[in-house]
């Protein structure tokens, strides 16, 4: 949530970009933001070719041109610094700034995040420039956050990158003996003798593949030392905006599940969570939404904000198609419904060259309100001109979490085995899916939360086990809380060594069990197995474990382990372990986890039908339910409470069935 003093509403705009124009243009855009109800702007997020036209010079004549502007026509703030891509004459004069790809091909100047991380000269030029919009804008009262480069990425295998590495790992381990032992450097008589000997894992040393390395060790520490790497650049903007301006708010746009960035570590630099949310069309509703869910999650429950997403159509997918009417809406308010306080999109006017010229806009290349965009457009902002500050800051209330974690997501993709088809992602949603279509409200949490707050955690695939981590799940099992995870768990710690003396590793005793094998089964192979007299689909994994004290509730069907167990449950303390050794399908998972929840008594938010999605947030003004409906038919709802729906006023009598009209949304104060 973006906190500040002249905020009364969910904010509402996104990208504006009108240097790309000439100023008699700019008056007409003012016309129609004002006609569409837009309040904020996302200022100078790619400028800096045009605010340093070299290394001595800065020209801020233009962006004092656009501040003036939009601060007489009332519109926020959001100001960027400009440095996700560096000027040309930048690259001319030092080439070491630019990225080496993974492939060990040396970049020349073009495309944006070109530039590498770990670079003094990139360091001290993106600093500088942003300290000089700090110093230069922070007073206006406009500003209601800061927002540093743009979509982080961009890993680099230079020299420079190369070197700070050798000077993480000394920091991190303290020897090269130590480097040796948590790499296991005996194998393949790969022993470090000096950190100079150490090179970055690339497909000019240890990969044969992107994801495929023959030493997990030194690419996973890879992974974490260009994820802080890159945040460091991130910390050094933000360092001296803070300085200059403590009370403004300061973040970058994230990017959902973007695997090569550990969130949760940037989340405790950033002071609000934001990010782009941009499914293709054919994206399951679930899968958004679990997204928004950890972005919620990098702030332990707080509001974030939706920095962008496309009005109509996105570019860069294969297949481009629109929004249908009613979409853009609804997936806007999927995002408020999951905890965004703000709706903001790229890109306010149509650019006319370049990549991103048919990515939709709020004002298309017509240059008119003539349009069945800018309608939707202008509908929502009157929406959310009658919503008001009703629901900001308003918070979930979960019973459920799933646990996540990158580095976790880096080991299990880089490992030698099982399956080359094994995806963490797939994993989580798999179980998420099964949650979002019975409405359970859930949080995403990791390593660094508090599990007390939560009465059943499920943690898919959790192969890496760090210290502490069993500890803090024993705790919560022995307390009453229920815990599930599934094959390929507790293999190995944080360094991937593997656990010796039996998997699951360190959460043996909680789980009851130990696994002797596991059968990695090739597309179209499958076993079964029955659950509550239902068969179901074994897929993709099969743990072949013995359980110590665990209860079987279930055993495969068929090869050479028919009856070995596939689904246990252990008593530990006063709560219980759930160990599910396969890959089944979205029946089973609603089918198990009912039984869960009815265990422990953790309801749904409401009854819908299937297809609509239901949440509730709240804050001192009560409590919020948002449905929503995916359905391409409507839906008839019945309530257990009575209501008043926000944006149109009409009460809602409970036990009085009323229409959700096909992709509409209704918000309802309970």
């Amino acid at each position: 949530m973006i906190e500040h003093p002249s905020i009364k509403k969910i904010l509402y705009g996104g990208d504006y970009n009108p240097e790309q124009w000439p100023a008699e243009i700019w008056e007409e855009d003012m016309r129609m933001f004002q006609l569409a109800g837009i309040d904020v702007v996302t200022l100078n997020v790619f400028n800096w070719a045009m605010l340093q036209p070299d290394e001595d010079t800065y020209q801020f004549d233009k962006l004092d041109q656009i501040m003036e502007l939009v601060q007489a026509h009332n519109l926020k703030v959001c100001m960027a610094t400009s440095t996700a891509a560096h000027p040309a004459w930048m690259a001319r004069k030092y080439p070491e700034i630019l990225r080496t790809e993974f492939s060990g091909m040396k970049r020349k100047f073009g495309s944006r995040h070109n530039s590498c991380p770990n670079s003094s000269i990139y360091r001290t030029y993106s600093t500088r420039l942003a300290e000089k919009i700090g110093e230069r804008y922070g007073h206006l009262d406009n500003i209601v956050a800061w927002h540093i480069s743009n979509e982080y990425g961009g890993e680099c295998y230079c020299e420079n990158c190369e070197k700070a590495f050798r000077t993480w790992l000394e920091k991190r381990y303290g020897s090269i003996e130590k480097v040796n032992q948590a790499w296991n450097t005996s194998f393949w008589s790969h022993t470090f003798y000096d950190f100079d000997d150490i090179v970055a894992p690339n497909l000019l040393s240890e990969h044969f593949e992107e994801n495929r390395t023959n030493f997990q060790g030194i690419s996973l520490d890879y992974k974490k030392f260009m994820s802080e790497s890159i945040l460091d650049c991130y910390k050094l903007e933000a360092a001296v905006l803070k300085n200059i301006t403590p009370s403004i708010p300061i973040t970058t746009n994230l990017m959902g599940f973007y695997k090569p960035l550990d969130y949760f570590k940037w989340a405790d630099e950033m002071d609000f969570i934001s990010w782009d949310n941009y499914p293709s069309n054919d994206e399951l509703y679930c899968s958004t939404a679990m997204k928004h869910e950890l972005m919620r999650g990098l702030k332990q429950g707080k509001p974030f904000a939706l920095m962008e997403q496309t009005p109509s159509v996105t570019n860069w997918l294969p297949y481009n198609s629109l929004k249908r009417p009613g979409v853009m809406r609804l997936w806007s308010y999927q995002a408020v419904a999951h905890g965004a306080d703000t709706i903001m999109f790229f890109q306010m006017r149509r650019s006319i060259g370049a990549c991103e010229k048919y990515h939709g806009a709020v004002i298309d290349h017509v240059g008119t309100e003539d349009t069945r965009v800018f309608r939707e457009l202008a509908k929502l902002g009157e929406e959310l001109q009658i919503l008001g500050s009703k629901t900001l800051g308003a918070r979930h209330q979960s019973k459920v979490a799933i646990y996540f974690d990158w580095e976790n997501w880096w080991a299990i993709e880089y490992s030698a085995g099982p399956s080359v088809n094994l995806k963490y992602y797939d994993q989580l949603l798999a179980y998420y899916q099964a949650l979002n279509t019975m409405n359970i409200s859930v949080d995403i949490v990791s390593e660094k939360d508090s599990f007390t707050d939560y009465d059943l955690i499920i943690a898919p695939v959790l192969y890496m086990v760090k210290e502490g981590l069993d500890e803090k799940i024993r705790s919560f099992v022995k307390n009453g809380g229920t815990f599930v995870t599934t094959f390929f768990s507790g293999y190995v710690n944080e360094t991937d060594l593997v656990t010796t003396g039996g998997y699951p590793g360190k959460l043996r005793d909680i789980l009851g069990i130990w696994v002797e094998e596991l059968d990695a089964l090739p597309n179209g192979t499958n076993n079964s197995f029955v659950y509550q007299n239902q068969t179901f689909s074994s897929s993709l994994i099969c743990d072949l474990l013995h359980a110590e004290r665990a209860q079987v509730l279930s055993v495969y069907e068929q090869d050479f382990y028919a009856g070995m167990p596939v689904l246990t449950r252990n008593q530990f303390g006063e709560g219980l372990a759930y160990y599910v050794a396969t890959q089944s399908d979205d029946s089973f998972y609603q089918k198990f986890l009912s039984e869960l929840l009815n265990e422990k008594h953790i309801k749904p938010v409401v009854d819908v039908p299937a297809g609509v999605e239901a949440t509730k947030r709240y804050n001192e003004n009560g409590c919020f339910l948002f449905l929503l409906n995916h359905n391409p038919e409507d839906a008839m709802i019945t309530l257990e409470e009575n209501g008043v729906e926000l944006l149109t006023g009409d009460n809602i009598n409970k036990n009085t069935a009323f229409l959700l009209k096909t992709k509409d949304v209704k918000i309802i104060q309970l």
